[in-house]
């Protein structure tokens, strides 16, 4: 595997295997890596000749500097991973790299991004939309795989794609979980043994809601599942709403949508943890 800091280095190496008639695909991740971003790699590998994954933890999307600082980092450990998945190249690039001038750009996609995280935490998905369309045109892939967790931020990305006429095909890979349930995710590293233990309710509660489609409204649902999950001490639902996959519009009645999609943030402690499940 092939490592590069630098963005002409990058480049040059894609441009050879262009010239070579050979398809990229492209895995973007802010390290930390577990067999969720590993899912991706092999998905990419699947689908095209090459895969380069980036290393970044992006500054611009986090609207708070502790959780930035915080955010685990091990540069040595996910390029061994990498190596053994088969990743092509690694992108590990410096945040001056990334960003030789601050980066002022403001997207606007439309209620996709307006809603749930977009509430919750603003800034972020511009942060997102700010590295990822730096990274497509920095990388220029063919294909960019992204893990369903981040159920909004695929369909953000995708508007940003449409509005920038990106020629990026986005694809979209499942969910990977641990045995318990629990969405592989970064953050999983900081939860404390008595966070750990609790985590995987917020799953098994999502999972079970599946069966009350049929006896609950959809704010009925939500009250529900809202309340179980915050009887399990460490805790806390921020929010969970129920919505439209392709507009992330809230509904009122199941008929409203029919692809209806809940999508969860719960502080387990310290950790902010998402996750999504189809109700369809």
């Amino acid at each position: 595997m092939k490592i590069y800091k630098e963005i002409e280095g990058l480049q040059s190496f894609v441009a050879e295997q262009r010239a070579a008639g050979k398809r990229i695909g492209f895995v973007p991740t802010m390290g930390a890596l577990h067999a969720g971003h590993l899912s991706l790699v092999a998905r990419a590998l699947q689908s095209c000749d090459v895969c380069v994954v980036s290393v970044f933890v992006n500054p611009t999307q986090f609207n708070n500097p502790r959780d930035l600082e915080t955010y685990p980092r091990d540069l040595e450990a996910d390029a061994r991973l990498l190596e053994a998945a088969g990743a092509t190249a690694l992108f590990a690039p410096e945040v001056t790299t990334i960003y030789p001038e601050p980066d002022t750009r403001v997207f606007d996609v439309g209620a996709v991004a307006e809603v749930m995280e977009g509430a919750y935490r603003p800034g972020h998905f511009n942060g997102v939309m700010q590295v990822v369309s730096r990274l497509f045109d920095i990388v220029r892939p063919d294909c960019a795989f992204f893990g369903e967790k981040d159920f909004q931020q695929i369909a953000v990305i995708r508007a940003m794609a449409r509005q920038i006429a990106s020629p990026v095909e986005i694809i979209a890979c499942p969910i990977v979980r641990e045995e318990d349930g629990l969405a592989r995710s970064s953050r999983n590293l900081l939860l404390t043994p008595e966070g750990r233990a609790a985590a995987p309710s917020i799953y098994r509660i999502l999972s079970a809601s599946r069966n009350w489609v049929e006896t609950l409204s959809p704010q009925e649902l939500i009250a529900r599942v809202t309340e179980e999950i915050n009887a399990v001490p460490t805790l806390r639902v921020e929010y969970f709403d129920i919505v439209d996959t392709d507009s992330l519009q809230s509904i009122h009645s199941w008929a409203d949508s029919p692809r209806p999609h809940g999508c969860i943030t719960v502080y387990c402690g310290e950790v902010r943890l998402i996750d999504n499940i189809a109700y369809y």
